[in-house]
């Protein structure tokens, strides 16, 4: 498991970060950069190697990477460094090859799991450069023998249209005339600019696609944020119906318990009254939701009727007048409890009736 220490390494190398790389090995001397990381298995090493990077290399040299540590395929960091030259030559030979080989002479005959060593490769890079060398006069001859077939062709056309012009209708020569090479450097420049100009035409025409692809996706999540949008605004009027709804109900039904427990027949005066049986505007809410249902409806914006509604609750629920009309009949075991919710009642309604006034002035 690599610790975050070494992945931090990882980053730097991977980065090419050479002065933070340098100031972290620094500061963290006892860290370990022998280690491997993703499914090929490679130390901060064989990524130095990949990248061609020497400074790295040598840094990670000096603080003690072993050159020798395989990778998933069994490659060491001189394989790396071998397979590089491949491609790049001497520069990566000098760069790469030959601090590995400095600091662990042994890993050159190291094999890999296919068997082939660093200096395999290597062997197989001089013979491939070699042959390239042996092709070359070959190359050279046959290139040489088209020029001298194409001036010779020059030769005989020259040949046999030189003296059919008069010299009045000689023109001079000009200097602006492209001779062979010339043209054909033109036309393979033509050619190449027109590729590049269809490469470019059809990247176009992909990111064309892809911005288009792009605008699609980004007007149907526009039309799904707008229709969740309108979902969601119903639903909140739907709920707020459904409470106004709630409320309404509970103004009504505490209007007509009010009216049969207070003002009801004579039969029901000698009932008796337990703190259930009291129209409470909400049963089981505070003082404050009680006051809500019995003002529920009322614009309070119209001072006048509002106080005039207020005042009819005001009388209502004084504890005096309360007591007058109601005291007898209380059971006894709730009496008391009945009284304190009352007079708490009757305590807010004066409060609320207050502020009116002093809002009014």
């Amino acid at each position: 498991m690599v610790s975050h220490r070494q992945a931090r390494v990882w980053r730097y190398v991977e980065e090419g970060s050479l002065l933070k790389l340098k100031s972290y090995l620094r500061k963290h001397r006892e860290l370990d950069v022998n280690f491997s990381r993703g499914k090929r298995q490679r130390s901060p090493l064989h990524l130095a190697c990949s990248l061609g990077d020497d400074a790295v290399l040598r840094l990670l040299l000096k603080h003690g990477a072993d050159v020798l540590r395989r990778n998933r395929s069994g490659d060491t960091a001189l394989h790396v460094a071998a397979g590089r030259v491949l491609k790049h030559g001497r520069t990566a030979h000098d760069d790469l090859v030959v601090p590995l080989q400095k600091a662990c002479p042994e890993a050159l005959m190291a094999p890999n799991r296919a068997g082939v060593t660093p200096q395999d490769l290597l062997d197989w890079t001089t013979h491939s450069k070699t042959a390239d060398n042996t092709n070359r006069p070959a190359e050279a001859d046959a290139e040489r023998q088209w020029q001298e077939k194409l001036f010779g062709e020059c030769l005989d056309e020259f040949s046999e249209t030189f003296g059919v012009y008069d010299a009045d209708d000689f023109l001079p020569v000009d200097d602006d005339d492209e001779e062979f090479g010339d043209w054909a450097d033109r036309i393979r420049k033509e050619y190449f600019e027109k590729k590049h100009a269809e490469a470019q035409r059809l990247a176009s025409s992909s990111r064309s696609k892809k911005s288009k692809k792009r605008e699609e996706e980004k007007e149907s999540h526009k039309e799904l944020h707008e229709r969740l949008q309108r979902e969601h605004e119903e639903y909140l009027a739907r709920a707020a119906r459904k409470e106004e709804e709630t409320r309404q109900g509970r103004k009504r039904q505490y209007d007509e318990k009010c009216a049969s427990t207070f003002n009801g027949s004579s039969s029901s005066e000698n009932t008796k009254l337990s703190y259930s049986d009291i129209p409470w505007p909400a049963p089981r809410g505070t003082v404050q939701e009680m006051v809500d249902v019995m003002l529920h409806g009322l614009d309070r914006k119209n001072v006048g009727e509002f106080r005039k509604a207020l005042k009819k609750q005001q009388v209502l629920w004084h504890p005096d007048k309360f007591a007058q009309r109601c005291e007898a009949r209380l059971l006894e075991k709730d009496k008391q409890r009945i009284l304190d919710t009352v007079t708490a009642l009757s305590q807010e309604l004066n409060r609320l009736a207050q502020t009116c006034r002093a809002t009014a002035l």
